[in-house]
């Protein structure tokens, strides 16, 4: 859901002409190297028709994800490195309700962010494992090193199944809004400043991890970096309230 594919050429012309977001699912970590396996034991895949988000498991029974990946039924396969494998590691869980954010807006990608039920909690072990939320609505400090994992495509012809990483930096509000100028408290931009580091097509919906965190949720983007993030801090009265119920 994250790359309309517009040039990143005559930034104002771009800005008023490409759409925030083209429908595809995400499905790419550009730059990245596969992951250690099992070093992301919060990752979860998101199995949707013919396509996939990913997500990451916030309490043993909940998984956070972005609102554009409810398209259809979802199947959360939890513990997997190689998502093409039946790995003994794997838990794979229905999802009992679904809670996407009440304001999102599909046009804007405003509020990009949903919370799953899971039908049964997970077992938590070295494989599958929660990870911590922030415990303030306060901005992450200019070029805090975060990491973002994904599976899916490496580029635009290789296909693999299996977790792959890198490494990305926080942008400043003022230096992102130039390329989004609809940025708002709810988003949080991140990316390399010298190297084409950034999700893409079929990691929506997985998390920013800076400092063990999960900061963000894969949203939007262009071809090349910054990538957009729904901000979790700015959510959390609403995140505590959907958990609680």
């Amino acid at each position: 859901m994250r790359r309309p594919h517009c040039p990143l050429l005559l930034v104002l012309l771009l800005l008023l002409s490409c759409p925030w977001a083209d429908g595809a699912v995400r499905g790419q970590i550009i730059g990245g190297h596969e992951a250690k396996p099992h070093s992301h034991p919060y990752m979860a895949y998101l199995k949707i028709r013919q396509s996939a988000c990913g997500g990451f498991l916030v309490a043993p029974d909940w998984v956070m994800t972005a609102a554009h990946c409810l398209s259809g039924n979802i199947t959360v396969v939890l513990g997997a490195h190689n998502v093409y494998e039946p790995e003994q590691s794997q838990q794979v869980r229905g999802v009992l309700r679904y809670h996407p954010h009440p304001a999102y807006n599909p046009d804007t990608m405003v509020n990009d962010i949903m919370l799953l039920k899971l039908t049964a909690k997970a077992k938590l072990n070295k494989y599958v494992h929660t990870i911590s939320l922030p415990k303030t609505s306060s901005d992450l400090p200019t070029g805090t090193s975060c990491t973002i994992a994904g599976w899916g495509l490496i580029d635009k012809e290789q296909i693999t199944g299996k977790l792959f990483e890198t490494q990305v930096s926080i942008y400043s509000r003022r230096k992102c809004v130039l390329f989004y100028p609809h940025l708002d408290s709810g988003m949080v931009c991140a990316g390399s400043f010298h190297q084409l580091k950034d999700s893409s097509q079929g990691d929506s919906g997985g998390p920013l991890v800076c400092n063990n965190v999960a900061q963000g949720v894969v949203s939007f983007g262009y071809e090349s970096p910054p990538g957009v993030y729904a901000r979790i801090a700015n959510y959390l009265p609403w995140i505590k309230n959907i958990m609680k119920k």
